[in-house]
């Protein structure tokens, strides 16, 4: 019996190699000046988020992982996908869902197994390299595609934010035990200035008339750069000199963080045989978190606003990403996956305005006309220098200059970004909704009826949203990434039996682009006509809308 086209094995995995092929001379040829600055803005948006994830990592692995297995994994692994990915809009590092998951196997592997760490997850990351694998020659893209909906996206940025926030929370508690009561009191200001001031910064491009554009253009895109070099040479001015202060910590020779070690290297097998088949289930679930977050990225990074031409290949990217997460456990570094809010940044880092030609009809006749539109440089310039310059931070000279970074300054970092990953996710809007009079809510669809359906949406998915993160707190975190998949299958079969079919159009329209249940559902119940379906709705999309 022959197996339908769409099921056969390896299909969009061999699609993916095609297209490879087709794309790569292509994406080398193009070179130009936009595409260096967004190589520099990527390296900001990137390194930083990194190191400080780093410093939460030194403490809570007991110093198995710091600031220079952050940078190499990141560095390593961005420049891997740079040269062989099939999206190279796509950004890769350490995340903060994988630091929170890695914190609690350690403390299992100490506290619980007495088992050794490093060992135990290299057979974990290497399990999850082998299930990547088989999920892209299952086309597993195919599913994601037709059943993650908006609300599980965005109960994931969200739980996403408040781990930012929570972590800068844990610093400061740190910071409350190793420093006196002046320096720590100045830890707290550190740590609030370098979020404000890059939140003031990162709206400079709605200063005008005051300065050149590109001179807001640069403040806004560097706001988080410029905000944590002014607070990392603050503490040298003045009486402030006197005050004693916590740092990243670094290292100072490639060598690995922890004393215990001399090469980036982990003798996986010498752990017991039950160990081994044990770490298959962490495996599985760091397989489902990099799934679902990478394809979430990828999809993102290449929507519509950004007119890609070319042809993704999310089969191929995820075999790729699951050799760098084996790799990532053998070299005993954290591995690395798509990263949001980065990778769509860099596309919007990339967009440009170009000619297009379109074809016109006038009395009966065929015009050539000329419009503008705004699309992405597509190539992998941008992606290779950035990973290839965090490489470069894993020398001794480089990692002294990230070692002058205080602790307080990462914890307004981690601050900032919970901020800017807060601020475009749909569910802050809802929310601001529910404290709006309903006289002075904004006019609904005419197909839905009230705003109730609509706040009791929101409700659900913040409350849904903090029992995860208190997941995350017990010893049960490892498990939160199935809590975050099995909310899918939640909205598809039980949501849209409580809430009716025009509140969830309206509240999660990517649920009811065309090919998904939902859609099936609308065609069958001739309800929506395809020409007037709006069409998908992603987070950022939904915002505007909002």
């Amino acid at each position: 019996m022959k197996i339908p086209h769409n099921l056969q094995p390896g299909r969009l995995l061999k699609q993916d190699i095609k297209t490879l092929r087709q794309r790569y001379i292509s994406d080398w040829t193009l070179f130009n000046q936009l595409i260096v600055a967004s190589a520099v803005y990527v390296f900001f948006t990137n390194l930083l988020p990194g190191i400080t994830f780093a410093s939460d990592l030194y403490v809570l692995t007991g110093k198995q992982w710091g600031t220079i297995e952050v940078v190499f994994s990141t560095g390593l692994c961005g420049v891997i996908f740079a040269l062989l990915s099939s999206q190279p809009l796509t950004i890769l590092g350490v995340t903060g869902p994988f630091s929170v998951l890695a914190e609690n196997i350690y403390s299992l592997c100490v506290g619980s197994f007495s088992i050794p760490f490093l060992p135990f997850m290299a057979w974990s990351l290497i399990h999850a390299g082998w299930m990547h694998i088989l999920l892209a020659l299952i086309n597993a893209h195919d599913w994601t595609m037709r059943y993650v909906t908006t609300f599980s996206t965005e109960v994931f940025s969200l739980l996403n934010s408040i781990i930012y926030f929570h972590k800068a929370v844990q610093e400061l508690e740190r910071a409350h035990d190793h420093l006196s009561f002046a320096a720590f009191l100045y830890a707290i200001i550190g740590a609030i200035g370098t979020m404000l001031v890059a939140i003031f910064l990162s709206t400079a491009e709605k200063w005008k008339p005051f300065f050149h554009r590109y001179v807001r253009m640069g403040l806004a895109e560097y706001a988080a750069a410029i905000s944590i070099i002014i607070f990392i040479g603050m503490p040298h001015v003045g009486d402030l000199a006197s005050l004693d202060r916590s740092t990243l910590h670094v290292s100072t020779s490639f060598v690995p963080s922890s004393p215990d070690r001399s090469a980036f290297f982990v003798q996986f097998w010498h752990l017991p045989v039950g160990w081994i088949f044990a770490a298959i289930i962490p495996g599985l679930i760091i397989t489902v978190l990099f799934f679902f977050d990478h394809e979430v990225s990828s999809i993102i990074c290449t929507i519509d606003r950004y007119g890609t031409k070319k042809p993704s290949g999310f089969a191929w990217d995820i075999v790729l990403l699951g050799a760098t997460t084996a790799l990532c456990g053998i070299l005993g570094i954290p591995p690395a996956n798509g990263l949001l809010p980065q990778a769509p940044l860099h596309s919007e880092s990339l967009m440009h305005t170009e000619k297009e030609e379109i074809l016109i009809s006038v009395d009966g006749e065929e015009k050539v006309e000329y419009r503008d539109v705004r699309r992405v440089h597509e190539q992998r310039w941008s992606a290779f220098l950035h990973a290839g310059a965090i490489l470069v931070f894993v020398s001794p000279p480089f990692q002294h200059v990230l070692g002058l970074t205080p602790t307080s300054v990462l914890a307004g970092l981690f601050m900032f970004m919970g901020e800017q990953s807060l601020s475009v996710n749909p569910i802050l809007y809802r929310f601001f909704y529910l404290l709006t009079p309903a006289s002075e809510l904004p006019a609904l669809p005419a197909d839905v009826k009230s705003y109730r359906g609509v706040h009791i949406y929101t409700v659900v998915q913040i409350v849904v949203t903090v029992v995860i993160f208190i997941v995350t707190l017990t010893k049960a975190a490892p498990a939160f990434p199935v809590l975050i998949i099995i909310l899918v299958p939640i909205r598809l079969l039980l949501m849209n039996k409580l809430w009716d079919r025009e509140t969830l159009r309206f509240v999660d329209a990517w649920a009811c682009r065309k090919g998904t249940p939902e859609d099936d559902k609308d065609l069958l119940a001739g309800g929506v006509n395809e020409k007037d379906d709006p069409g998908p709705r992603l987070p950022e999309e939904a915002v505007k809308d909002v």
